[in-house]
């Protein structure tokens, strides 16, 4: 009789294990959506931020439209990457798009500030200089949040490939991808002084 209630005890000590393991899963791979989350919501800011800017600078960079059209089509780019890494991201082939789209704007973005600088009337536009100073700061509110969730992925990630987290994460817990600007020029960060 002992025996039995020995092995009852091991049974009902393993699946509340393999419980745990799975609720913390589950509360792990909830943690980095919800950071992406906060990405998307700077990511919206700032794509709401360039159609303006790009506007302010038209007529000033009259001669410019091929570099203003490229940053405004590679704003739709990565909006459209954007929203749909949002809708799933676990999905790292979307996070990986959208980490791509991200450095053809700031490309974009960065040719589009360097030829700003020769316009002397536009640096001196005040809307454009407020314009400016806010997707600076959204840059930079991009970027924590970025850190944000790179953070939880690898905590998930981690956790996952862990065993025995990684028998029961099995192939319902897929691994989870780091948003990452694969260009170097872009992950220099878009200069937006006027000085």
């Amino acid at each position: 009789m002992s025996g039995t209630i020995i092995t009852l005890i091991i049974i009902a000590v393993v699946v509340v294990y393999g419980v745990t393991i799975y609720n913390k899963l589950v509360a792990l791979k909830n943690r980095f959506k919800n950071a992406f989350a906060q990405i998307d919501v700077q990511l919206q800011r700032r794509y709401d931020l360039i159609p303006n800017l790009v506007e302010t600078a038209k007529k000033y960079m009259e001669h410019e439209r091929e570099t203003l059209t490229a940053v405004i089509e590679a704003r739709n780019e990565a909006a459209a990457a954007a929203k749909a890494a949002a809708s799933h991201p676990d999905d790292g082939n979307a996070v990986r798009t959208l980490g791509g789209a991200e450095s053809l704007l700031g490309g974009a973005l960065g040719k589009f500030f360097a030829l700003s600088e020769n316009y002397p009337d536009l640096k001196a536009n005040t809307t454009m200089n407020q314009l400016m100073e806010e997707l600076s700061s959204t840059e930079n509110r991009v970027a924590f949040a970025r850190q944000a969730f790179n953070d939880a992925v690898m905590e998930y990630n981690t956790y996952r490939e862990q065993f025995p987290n990684s028998v029961i994460a099995g192939g319902r817990f897929l691994p989870a991808e780091l948003l990452e600007i694969e260009d170097q020029a872009a992950r220099k960060g878009v200069k937006v002084s006027f000085n």
